[in-house]
């Protein structure tokens, strides 16, 4: 590390007095006159990040649903999720860190995460469309820089195309191409072999009119609209030549104003959707004919999407577990809905992504949403392999039939990956199968004092286990983190790695 390089770009971006922020689930997020130095650091500990698990991190420059004013910053894992915990207080510590510290936090988040500095480092970045977004970007790129990392700046993204973007690069291909172009392919064609397997509707049923939030959202669908079924047309509102970013309209103003955006002219019965900012929300609506608004929120959509499920698993005459997974603040009723009339089961977990994902794993099809727009639905490999048989063996046409809809929807959501693939010998402490696994686990154990690790089979479940222990707690962590990205890699997995014990 250039500790002259350190102080001289430092003093470029300095630390307001008196300013402390967190750094929680959704990053760090504030006025945007108050984040320059904040970018700075986050460029540096993305770097840091890197090093540490030798993966591509993303920084994302967004505020989400927050005024124009506002802005704000997150780091992406290698596998698309959203940075592990145990960075998140190093996070804190470098933003709130007064200048004259700011080499020492550095070399003590090396040293407590095992840093190697001489390994290469690659970032990538995103941004939305706020007037902020592109200088506060460049701070990010500059404290990259002064670390001596590599960056790839993909500008104007939504949040989710930033994370498909990393778990592109850091899986090498296998969940698709590292371009805008591979995340339209991908999705569109999913969503094409989808609506071509369900009940031809009227016309009016393929539109959807958008409100945009005058944000990214208006932008990237303008650009995907030629990749979509010319049957299906969108109309775009909102889409920020006009309005401020947010002001009166968005996912988050519809849900909580229960009404349609400013700038939407709504019919009877004509289907509408709402973003956010930074288009990693949905919510839909719709007035009947007496002109009452309806919202399909979170908790309606993973009511739907249960009923659409059920009915397909019953076709195929699979008994599979299916549950749906919500949080405390989820609709009360919508819990009764599903519990008492659907007979599906409700799990309650604390709130946050990141609980409901972790939770949602544990069944064949897990569904989870959070009220404001947020989420998705979760297949077992197990679950996954036996659907794909009956799409391709099922005598019976219905069946069959059933069983490709569930395929199609398969297609568009991150999967386990098999741990088949996984073979192990000495009482499951050295990995036999896939070719290299193991001497990847032993160099990367030597990185770590008092450490150990190995990976197996699930007996149980359709997951790969991971055992690590080192001298701390964060070592401990970050060798778990490191071997399961191997494991991921190693043994041509998708969608989220294996979890460690």
């Amino acid at each position: 590390m250039d500790s002259e390089a350190l102080k001289k770009y430092s003093a470029l971006h300095p630390k307001p007095a008196g300013l402390t922020l967190h750094y929680g689930t959704a990053g760090f997020r504030t006025k945007a006159e108050q984040l320059d130095h904040v970018m700075f650091r986050m460029g540096l500990l993305a770097v840091l990040r890197s090093k540490a698990v030798v993966a591509t991190i993303g920084i994302m420059v967004t505020a989400s649903h927050n005024p124009e004013e506002d802005n704000g910053v997150k780091l992406v894992d290698p596998l698309g999720e959203m940075l592990h915990p145990s960075w998140e207080e190093y996070a804190t510590q470098l933003a709130n860190a007064e200048e004259r510290e700011l080499q020492k936090i550095i070399t003590e988040i090396c040293q407590k995460a095992a840093v190697n500095q001489q390994k290469d480092a690659s970032v990538f970045i995103g941004r939305d469309t706020r007037p902020s977004s592109e200088k506060l970007s460049q701070s990010v790129i500059d404290g990259i820089s002064v670390l001596g990392g590599q960056y790839h700046d993909y500008g104007l993204v939504t949040t989710p195309q930033l994370h498909y973007m990393v778990c592109c690069q850091n899986t090498q291909g296998q969940y698709g191409k590292a371009t805008l172009e591979g995340y339209y392919e991908k999705l569109s064609k999913a969503f094409t072999e989808l609506i071509k397997q369900s009940p031809s509707p009227g016309e009016s049923q393929r539109h959807l009119k958008i409100d945009c939030a005058n944000g990214i959202g208006a932008l990237k669908l303008s650009e995907m609209e030629p990749y979509f079924p010319k049957e299906v047309l969108i109309h775009l509102y909102n889409d920020g030549t006009k309005e401020k970013l947010n002001h009166l309209c968005g996912a988050d103003f519809v849900k909580v104003h229960q009404k349609p955006p400013r700038g939407l002219d709504m019919k009877p019965n004509e289907r509408c959707c709402s973003f956010d900012g930074d288009a990693d929300r949905i919510v839909y609506y719709y007035k009947d004919t007496t002109g009452h608004f309806h919202l399909i929120d979170g908790d309606k959509i993973a009511t739907l999407i249960s009923i659409f499920l059920k009915e397909l698993l019953a076709k195929v005459g699979q008994t599979l577990k299916m549950a749906v997974v919500q949080t405390a603040y989820a609709n009360g009723s919508s819990t009764r809905y599903i519990e008492e009339t659907l007979k599906v089961p409700v799990h309650c977990v604390k709130t946050g992504v990141k609980h409901l994902h972790h939770k949602a794993h544990e069944f064949d099809v897990g569904v989870y949403f959070e009220a404001n727009g947020h989420g998705t639905v979760l297949f077992s490999k197990a679950a996954e392999t036996k659907i794909r048989q009956l799409a391709k063996e099922e005598k019976d046409d219905e069946k069959r039939e059933a069983a490709k809809v569930l395929e199609n929807m398969i297609d568009l959501i991150n999967q386990v990956a098999d741990r088949r693939v996984i073979d192990t010998t000495d009482a499951e402490r050295h990995a036999v199968t896939p070719p290299g696994l193991q001497e990847k686990i032993d160099a990367l154990v030597k990185k770590y004092k008092l450490s150990r690790a190995f990976v197996r089979p699930s007996g149980t479940e359709d997951v790969v286990r991971i055992y690590a222990e080192a001298d701390t707690q964060e070592n401990a962590d970050a060798l778990a983190h490191e071997v399961s990205l191997a494991v991921y890699h190693l043994a041509g997995g998708k969608g989220a790695p294996p979890q460690p014990l």
